[in-house]
């Protein structure tokens, strides 16, 4: 027997016409009669009682239609499952990021992420190095960029703010000259040339004895006192030794992106992080872009 015989048998014994057979099956009437005689015909077994009123399995039939209905069961039931693993992806993501963005922001957000995807597995390289996507050292880059590579597709996620923080205990008066202050600077493998060129446009070049090539390492600097520096606001604000000696720094904000090559557009598991992702930055747009300083400087 073939699989639709099944089906014909079973939409006879639970219309019991071949009309209603037919509209369940989305068939005409014809076929659904010419089915009946050869499944009949090769089994050499009658199925049906045929009367007036309509048709009623025989003991023959009723076998093969509880056979179908435990068949269309199993049928019912795999396909559920193919489908709880298109809304649940499974798999391994590999994600680069910065360790300021790992330590600032991501962290307890991948963590909602594998609460609500434990299919899915995140193989996390924190790295100040762009890793190249098309080789696939990783398959999601989410960095701060305001130029991201044009081979790249993604989704821009939120602005970053950045302003000059200085340890609390070594800032005396709510007037504050950051002109007479020592400055912690990007060191040469920060490669963070906007930052470097407008310190040299304010006058504070000249006065940064001290440079750190991560801004975790920048940050901590300025909670051990060496000086003050210009950090991203989702990073310092959190810190209760530091405060906020300027307001957001439009030069220097920059954006937040969600980066992968093209091939992977589509891929279940990475399109539920982009979303993931999406949403859960976006709830703290203001807080990424910083607010205004109480300190007065100048």
């Amino acid at each position: 027997m073939h699989w639709d015989d099944f089906e014909t048998v079973l939409a006879i014994a639970d219309s019991g016409s071949l009309s209603g057979a037919a509209r369940r099956m989305q068939v005409n009437h014809a076929t659904v009669f010419r089915r009946l005689g050869e499944i009949e015909k090769r089994l050499g077994v009658m199925l049906f009682e045929r009367s007036r009123s309509g048709y009623f399995p025989t003991p023959a039939g009723e076998e093969l239609a509880d056979t179908a209905r435990q068949m269309e069961g199993y049928v019912l039931q795999a396909e559920r499952r193919i489908v709880g693993r298109d809304l649940q992806p499974t798999g391994a993501v590999w994600v680069t990021t910065t360790d300021s963005m790992m330590a600032g922001l991501l962290a307890p957000l991948f963590g909602e992420f594998r609460q609500q995807y434990p299919g899915v597995t995140l193989d996390i390289a924190v790295s100040n190095q762009l890793f190249n996507l098309t080789k696939r050292e990783a398959d999601v880059a989410i960095r701060p960029s305001n130029a991201p590579p044009e081979h790249l597709i993604g989704r821009k996620l939120a602005d970053i703010g950045m302003a000059v923080y200085g340890r609390k205990s070594h800032i005396d008066t709510k007037v504050v000259d950051l002109r007479q202050l020592p400055w912690v600077g990007p060191g040469s493998r920060l490669f963070d040339e906007p930052m470097r060129q407008w310190m040299e446009e304010q006058g504070y070049e000249e006065h940064c004895a001290f440079r750190v090539d991560t801004l975790i390492g920048m940050l901590s600097s300025v909670k051990a006192g060496v000086g003050v520096s210009v950090l991203p606001c989702y990073l310092a604000d959190g810190e209760p030794d530091l405060v906020q000696l300027s307001d957001p720094i439009p030069p220097l904000s920059y954006g937040l992106w969600f980066l992968m090559h093209p091939d992977l557009r589509g891929v279940s598991r990475i399109q539920s992080l982009l979303d993931f992702m999406t949403d859960a930055v976006r709830e703290q747009t203001k807080k990424l872009a910083g607010y205004p300083a109480r300190v007065r400087s100048r």
